[in-house]
């Protein structure tokens, strides 16, 4: 709790106003939400990781269950597919996923997406909804028939990448409307902070890496991603 606090006293003193503490696991969503309930300005998502969907079993997501009702708790995720580790199996993941789209259409709160190398049964599985596409790296083309869909695109520490200049098109040309930007703490520090652990205070570099792809002022970027958090997760700043 401790370095929560002090990362999350960094972030503010470079003006970032709203924070998503997701769980990927059983074990860590307590501790998601009891950040939340400390601070006004931080709200939690619980859920089950698809590397960790091999330990969902029914007692674990019925806790899940009780924990997604909290107040505080805004969102489900972090969830979704991952194909490149495999750390569970692929017919788990599906199944643990679904399960937890269910659970956020029977609460009405978004989801936060993960997708690694799953685009075909992540298209085939995602309905109409509300949620976010979490550390995008995929096409232009992907974004658009998830946004057609209701989601957000959110751009993590990749899109400063060297080597992310197809990243770099696709947020160019999105819908300033639809897009967020995060950190996926403790990694993907955005340039120039690679290397290091990553942090919310980081995101200020994201915010001004669209603001020069946008040709707009990086107040301007603020003011679209504050309102487009609000949206996306159904809340509203403290002022």
């Amino acid at each position: 709790m401790a370095d929560a606090d002090a990362a999350l006293a960094r972030a503010r003193e470079q003006n970032v106003r709203g924070f998503i503490v997701p769980a990927t696991k059983l074990g860590d969503a307590p501790q998601a939400l009891t950040i939340a309930q400390l601070n006004p300005d931080v709200w939690a998502a619980v859920g089950f990781h698809p590397h960790e969907a091999r330990d969902c079993d029914e007692a674990a997501f019925q806790k899940i269950e009780k924990l997604a009702a909290e107040p505080r708790v805004v969102a489900i995720g972090e969830i979704g597919l991952d194909y490149h580790y495999m750390h569970s199996p692929r017919e788990k993941q599906i199944e643990v996923f679904e399960k937890h789209i269910t659970l956020a259409k029977s609460l009405d709160k978004p989801i936060i997406v993960h997708n690694r190398e799953s685009n075909d049964d992540l298209l085939k599985i995602l309905p109409k909804g509300k949620g976010i596409l979490h550390s995008f790296t995929e096409s232009y083309e992907i974004a658009s028939q998830l946004i057609d869909r209701g989601y957000f695109i959110s751009f993590s520490g990749i899109v400063t990448f060297r080597s992310a200049e197809t990243l770099r098109d696709c947020a160019r040309r999105l819908p300033h409307d639809r897009v967020l930007i995060e950190t996926d703490t403790p990694y993907l520090a955005p340039v120039p902070f690679r290397g290091k652990d990553n942090e919310p205070a980081f995101v200020v570099k994201i915010a001004e890496l669209l603001a020069s792809l946008w040709n707009v002022s990086l107040e301007s970027v603020a003011e679209a991603t504050t309102q487009n958090f609000e949206r996306a997760f159904g809340v509203r700043l403290p002022p």
